[in-house]
């Protein structure tokens, strides 16, 4: 049940302590959920049990490349048994294929920009596994579901009166490392059962901790990428299973063909590294070049050399947002139909935006953004999170998905006959790709 628990009554004493509330710990071998896993068990006012979630796909993927999750779990093991802590191993792989794999591929397949971290938070972590605890036989349960995420969650807002129940999102200390980003989607559910240890510290005293506690992991370097692929590159695993299609590769300014892809799920608005490789050489003396636009139906990807120039100012400006989810219920500052200021990331990291935000008329599902500053590349398909502006506490009210809006201009010009037409084959998986 892990360390640092209150001593046993003396003999004969007819108390009963109080049960401590059941934690299930996610643990994932790195530093970050290895110290969130001793904080709690600092102050003993947790019941402690630590689980390695199995969502990696071995056999789909086992030929891309080495799998390192054999080394993660040893580390789990270590970890717990030096902490006194039981382990549990639960395989969440077909929920997860279901869930975020075929999302990941079916948005790119269209285009669009994935971001499977999102989803895979809302889904799994707090999604199926929160389930798979609530199925466990009766006094083998859990209250909570603690993680290493950079985030917190914030108390009551003064003046929520019959709203105190409601729990709220907020960024955490570390500015570079905050993941309320990947959190902007939890619903009240999930929040309310979730415990974020590390809000309050930042990535050096993370570290600074796990060399004091002498955690076996205490040098580990962090992971990178997204969490089911390992070492597998992000492109590597989508042409095994979008396969390659190729097309133009059109100026957008111009309607002039300067190159040709390999498919356009393995570019994304914004993109300018590795894009050299695909221009003709006559284009490439011309660039530096930047992907500002896709026309999936003509397997089209547009490019600029002009793309922080005045003529593409509103495409990095504005766009459209759909499926908008708010964490806590619509904010009182949306309370009228009209533009309002809010602070935002377009990604994780650290840069926070300022902008306003225009529901459609008659509801909360969409609306269009405008910021005050252009962004490097709004891709349709990315996550756009809403942060409460001049906020000490920088409550994430909720978070939105990137219309495909912004492009309508060049997609339109190619239909009617300003560009170059789509390049030819069918939409049947690719060559050689894979069909999920």
């Amino acid at each position: 049940a892990g360390r640092g628990g209150a001593p046993p009554g003396p003999a004969g004493d007819a108390a009963v302590a109080p049960r401590r509330p059941r934690v299930a710990v996610l643990l994932s071998g790195g530093v970050d959920s290895a110290v969130a896993l001793h904080l709690l068990l600092r102050g003993g006012e947790y019941e402690v049990v630590a689980f390695y979630l199995k969502i990696w796909l071995e056999d789909e993927l086992s030929h891309l490349g080495e799998c390192p999750w054999e080394d993660d779990v040893a580390v789990c093991r270590r970890l717990c048994a030096d902490a006194g802590v039981p382990l549990e191993t639960v395989s969440l792989q077909d929920e997860y294929a279901e869930t975020v794999l075929a999302y990941t591929v079916a948005e790119a397949g269209a285009g669009r920009t994935p971001n499977p971290d999102v989803l895979c938070n809302r889904r799994v972590k707090f999604g199926t596994f929160l389930e798979y605890l609530d199925r466990r036989p009766a006094g083998t349960g859990f209250d909570r579901v603690a993680s290493g995420h950079y985030a917190a969650v914030l108390p009551p807002r003064a003046g929520d009166g019959d709203r105190g129940g409601v729990y709220r999102l907020g960024r955490g200390a570390d500015p570079v490392k905050d993941q309320s980003y990947f959190l902007s989607t939890l619903t009240q559910r999930q929040l309310a059962r979730a415990l974020f240890p590390l809000g309050r510290y930042t990535k050096p005293e993370v570290r600074a901790l796990a060399t004091e506690l002498g955690l076996v992991n205490s040098g580990r370097p962090d992971s990178q990428g997204l969490c089911f692929l390992g070492k597998v590159k992000f492109e590597q695993f989508l042409e095994s299973y979008l396969g390659t299609r190729e097309g133009d590769i059109v100026d957008a300014s111009t309607g002039d063909v300067v190159g040709r892809h390999r498919g356009i799920w393995f570019h994304t608005v914004g993109q300018r590294k590795g894009l050299g490789r695909s221009m003709e050489v006559h284009a490439n003396a011309h660039g530096p070049w930047y992907v500002v636009a896709k026309d999936p139906a003509r397997d089209v990807v547009f490019v600029s050399n002009r793309y922080h120039e005045g003529e593409f100012e509103r495409d990095r400006s504005e766009f459209e947002v759909e499926d908008v989810h708010w964490i806590a219920g619509r904010p009182d500052l949306l309370a009228h139909d009209r533009p309002v200021r809010l602070d935002m990331k377009i990604r994780h990291g650290p840069r926070i935006v300022a902008g306003t935000l225009a529901l459609a008329a008659g509801g909360d599902a969409g609306g269009r953004v405008v910021l005050e500053d252009p962004d490097g590349g709004l891709a349709p398909g990315q996550f756009v999170a809403f942060y409460r502006p001049d906020d000490p506490a920088a409550e994430c009210l909720g978070a939105g998905v990137i219309g495909d809006g912004h492009w309508l201009r060049f997609t339109e010009e190619g239909r009617e006959g300003k560009m170059p037409p789509r390049a030819g084959t069918d939409n049947s998986g690719g060559e050689n790709g894979a069909v999920l």
